[in-house]
């Protein structure tokens, strides 16, 4: 039984042998083969080619005049103990908030957008002992103003109900979709003459738009524009608020084929 055995091990490994062999002399050529070839077109067969393009940024700037404002209108109080730093302010941002009412801004125009409390305290370094403390609670309100013409009396009113805190106005377009559909017809006009150009430059013949994005920040978006074409003179000690104008800029990135 052994030998039988041995007659049929004999031939299998036999024929390993001769597999292994021959994957061997395959893979040599298999190693020095390279990843990409250059193929080369054969006689009367024309190469592969890829259509050129003109890729260029177009510009389109609109200016208008904001109608509205956004401010932030706020409350700080500052006493000896917790309780008493917090009851003053509540009282105080109740009158803001009245005082915004009566001017005729709507409760949806009116959010807090923060709430704080800190203690200050003081070490032997300081102008007070080390035992004494300081509250502060503040209180801040986004207010949009839609009303610019009395935004200079808006703001005075909060300043007379006791609001301490006065950051930043931002003017603003309520709908700004009219706007940027403009600012995008003439970014699309400034690509369609720079691609035009380029393509005379070079002795090319534009063809048609083949892609087209908006370019996002870069460049784009709203700016202060000139401030003194759209300044009031706002008299009888009313707060001087100059909305000015505002620079909406729009870039389109587009790209043309090349007519053949």
């Amino acid at each position: 039984m052994f030998k039988q055995a041995l007659r049929v091990v004999v031939p299998v490994f036999g024929a390993a042998l001769l597999l292994g062999l021959i994957y061997v002399g395959s893979a040599g050529n298999w190693f020095t083969t390279p990843i990409a070839q250059a193929q080369v077109p054969t006689s009367g067969q024309p190469a592969t080619t890829f259509p050129g393009a003109i890729t260029v940024v177009g510009e389109g700037k609109i200016t208008m005049k904001p109608d509205i404002a956004h401010v932030t209108i706020g409350v700080e109080t500052v006493t000896n103990t917790v309780k008493a730093a917090s009851d003053q302010n509540t009282e105080v941002v109740n009158n803001v908030l009245a005082a915004l009412k009566e001017q005729g801004i709507d409760e949806k125009d009116i959010q807090t957008s923060g709430f704080s409390i800190y203690a200050e305290r003081f070490g032997p370094e300081g102008p007070l002992a080390e035992s004494d403390v300081r509250y502060h609670v503040t209180n801040n309100v986004n207010v949009t103003v839609r009303d610019l013409d009395n935004i200079g009396t808006i703001l005075d009113a909060t300043i007379d109900a006791g609001a301490n805190n006065i950051n930043g106005i931002d003017f603003a377009v309520a709908d700004p979709s009219a706007t940027e559909s403009q600012a995008r017809t003439a970014a699309l006009e400034d690509a369609k003459a720079k691609a035009t150009d380029l393509a005379k430059l070079s002795g090319l013949t534009l063809g048609p738009v083949v892609s087209i994005s908006e370019v996002i920040g870069a460049g784009g978006g709203y700016y202060a524009g000139n401030f003194a074409e759209q300044s009031k003179a706002m008299g009888g000690g009313t707060t001087p608020v100059s909305p000015g104008q505002l620079d909406l800029v729009m870039q389109l990135q587009v790209i043309y084929s090349i007519a053949k």
